[in-house]
């Protein structure tokens, strides 16, 4: 007998993505491309492309668009079993692609969704963990109310119990819920992660918690804030590791990229990538939590983690849509220096 391959299971609210052609404005445009995304969704497409068991746990309308955002799960091999329908309609954001120093812009509309309004009756915890190794969420999943609070912590008391790892990326959205909201909901439900990922601002205004010498807005990173940073998680929640992307943003077109790693000892930093001309960003970080992912299951050391998922991140500039449609072999490409972009024949 074989033996079983490894599954991952992403909790989250799926949604419709809608972006005028290339880098018109939302105001002047008059027609959008239609695209089906979520953050754990994401994460789960990269690893479903690099041969991993995928499944997607959310709930949407049950109707034709609903059908449409399944189908696209579908598509790139995630399992949607677990897709409750039901609910009002499927949330939709809008993204303007920014360019050199026009930034990007997202514009929300997440109220009354499907997700929203679910009740613990539309997830069987105990199916959905059969034979997982990995569970993952963010924080874009509890932003969608107590109720979607409570039902996630369901499910994470019970991955606790059969042995499951599970990550939680940060990923604060303003737009969503305010930082009180955030640090109770979160607080809660941090007793059951393994690996939380977040950059400085969501440590920041989830937890309160921040170093000096980190500058966004001028593009002034010194690492060793963000192993302060990760100390102090750690002194927080009972964490394996606290992983963070490290972007300096040149311009909207023009960013280097990097990553960390910290196990409670150590800090591992990735190798920095030079990313131009950025073809789509969204979706970035949920590449890198897909790949650090794919990296702990596969019993990899920390340092070998965080630079598979840089690397598979970064590759994910260049991929127009959130998911990150790559192969594990271009990804090794990428690792073993080849970043010269030059036509495989």
């Amino acid at each position: 007998m074989g033996t079983r391959p490894q599954r991952m299971v992403a909790f989250g609210e799926l949604l419709m993505r809608l972006q005028p052609h290339g880098h018109e404005r939302i105001v002047q445009a008059s027609r959008f491309e239609v695209g089906y995304t979520g953050g754990e969704a994401n994460a789960a497409a990269l690893l479903s492309g690099l041969g991993v068991e995928t499944a997607c746990v959310s709930r949407v309308p049950d109707n034709e668009v609903g059908q449409a955002c399944v189908d696209h799960l579908r598509r790139f091999g995630i399992d949607t079993t677990h897709v409750a329908r039901g609910g009002d309609r499927l949330g939709l954001f809008y993204l303007e692609t920014g360019a050199a120093q026009r930034a990007s812009k997202v514009i929300y509309d997440r109220d009354h969704t499907s997700l929203r309004s679910a009740s613990a009756d539309d997830f069987d915890w105990q199916a959905i963990l059969e034979d997982t190794d990995w569970l993952h969420f963010s924080g874009t999943a509890p932003a969608s109310g107590p109720a979607i609070v409570n039902i996630l912590e369901t499910g994470l008391r019970l991955a606790r119990e059969r042995g499951v790892r599970v990550s939680c990326d940060l990923n604060y959205r303003r737009k969503l819920w305010t930082p009180d909201e955030a640090r109770a909901a979160m607080s809660q439900l941090m007793p059951y992660v393994n690996v939380l990922i977040g950059n400085e601002e969501d440590a920041t205004t989830v937890f309160g918690i921040s170093a000096a010498g980190i500058d966004v807005v001028q593009g002034e990173l010194d690492t060793g804030s963000y192993q302060r940073i990760a100390s102090q998680l750690m002194e927080m929640f009972e964490l394996e590791y606290v992983a963070t992307t490290l972007r300096t943003s040149i311009s909207a077109s023009r960013n280097r990229w990097a990553g960390a790693l910290f196990d409670g000892d150590q800090q591992y930093l990735s190798r920095t990538y030079e990313i131009e001309p950025i073809i789509d960003r969204v979706g970035g970080g949920d590449s890198f939590s897909g790949g650090l992912i794919y990296g702990l299951l596969e019993g990899w050391d920390a340092q070998a983690c965080v630079e598979f998922a840089v690397a598979a991140s970064c590759l994910k500039h260049s991929i127009p849509g959130d998911f990150a449609h790559l192969s594990l072999a271009e990804i090794e490409t990428l690792l073993a220096g080849d970043a010269s972009g030059r036509v495989q024949r």
